[in-house]
């Protein structure tokens, strides 16, 4: 049971489930109080790094990793659904964990189609890398985000987390 004056849970679309998270047991991440409206806080069981989003479609649960190279999204900054990673400047929506902003590296979507390298708006030309790094660079995939599903109980955000990460470490 959800609590009465919780803030919203945002829906997930059942493809997005992270592996494993789909059938675990939900675990306590925090309390609620510790998470401002439109804020972002990250989350840490073991080793998998979770972020967890307050936003105008609700509160989402997501790795805290970029899908694009991995870099903590929690160090980003967040506009409504959208977080955007301070690595290479994508930018997610995470309230359907796709892509709206693409890396400023190129590369592949999640679908497979290539996009270019490409740079800010007042941002001066990138300059061509190596020939290897240029490789990487075209062959880099950007997924789409993976969920937990969570719920609220007595003020305590919990979610889904596969039992073979240890320890929580807020």
């Amino acid at each position: 049971m959800s609590d009465v004056n919780a803030p919203a849970l945002c829906p997930i679309p059942p493809r997005l489930v992270a592996a494993g998270a789909g059938s675990a047991e939900f675990r306590p991440l925090l309390d609620l109080a510790d998470l401002v409206p439109g804020g972002m806080r990250r989350v840490s069981f073991g080793d998998l790094d979770l972020l967890v989003a307050e936003t105008p479609a609700g509160i989402v649960v997501t790795d805290d990793r970029c899908p694009h190279m991995s870099a903590p999204l929690s160090l980003g900054t967040l506009d409504g659904c959208v977080v955007a990673c301070v690595l290479h400047r994508g930018a997610f929506d995470l309230s359907t964990g796709e892509t709206a902003t693409f890396p400023t590296t190129g590369g592949l979507d999640a679908d497979g189609m290539h996009h270019s390298p490409w740079a800010p708006a007042g941002a001066p030309p990138k300059p061509e890398p190596s020939e290897s790094k240029a490789t990487a660079r075209a062959l880099t995939r950007t997924r789409r985000l993976r969920f937990y599903p969570s719920r609220i109980r007595d003020g305590i955000l919990e979610a889904r987390v596969p039992a073979a990460t240890q320890g929580v470490e807020g």
